[in-house]
């Protein structure tokens, strides 16, 4: 499991103003990168390596 109490997360620059419907990001964690739903905080979070998820925005742009 990973720890994410030191977790900064800040909403993603993608994300509108939709309502409240946001992904926030948290990249201040080593080697990690976390990713959750802004309306539900407690719930569900996913992980990437710094890698792929610069793979991943990358094959956005």
């Amino acid at each position: 499991m990973v720890d994410l109490t030191g977790a900064q997360w800040r909403k993603s620059t993608r994300s509108g103003d939709n309502g409240g419907n946001c992904v926030e990001v948290a990249t201040n964690l080593p080697g990690l990168v976390a990713v959750r739903d802004s309306k539900n905080r407690a719930g569900g979070v996913l992980t990437f390596s710094t890698t792929t998820w610069s793979v991943f925005t990358r094959a956005l742009r």
